[in-house]
């Protein structure tokens, strides 16, 4: 759907907003009790269960700080399609859909590496983040 292709889900991360583009989006779920599992990504808090597959569970906020997760999980996972394999990104809150096209990342943004663009959320700028990007470093392995 065309309408589609401009539009983004504003989700909170930490104390900051940021803005996911809904064509890499596959659901909003509950990203339920994490497995543990032995991991190289700090920001790779384990595994969870999405309609009874196993699927990488991974902290947005820690994964952008180089940090590793908080203590406590987030309210609602992102199910994300990177290429064949799909990621549940835990976010701290889920805030609202915009549709509108994004705006190219202002000059001297270097704090924002993963940006694609910005668009305009209520308090501002928001970055939209590259999803593919992001989840190739998983995929990938890549710290």
């Amino acid at each position: 759907m065309s309408g589609d292709r401009d539009a983004v889900l504003l989700v909170r991360v930490g104390r900051r907003l940021v803005a996911l583009a809904l064509d890499h989006l596959v659901e909003v779920v509950d990203p339920g009790v994490p497995i543990d599992v032995p991991v190289r990504q700090p920001a790779l808090r384990g595994l969870t269960s999405i309609r009874g597959k196993l699927v990488s569970l991974v902290h947005l906020g820690a994964l952008l700080e180089g940090s590793t997760c908080p203590e406590r999980v987030g309210e609602a996972g992102i199910v994300i399609a990177v290429g064949n394999r799909r990621i549940c990104l835990e976010v701290e809150g889920v805030e609202e859909v915009l549709r509108q096209p994004a705006l190219p990342v202002p000059p001297g943004a270097e704090r924002l590496p993963w940006a694609l663009g910005v668009t305009r959320g209520p308090g501002g700028l928001v970055p939209v983040l590259d999803l593919p990007a992001l989840g190739g470093r998983l995929v990938d392995g890549g710290s």
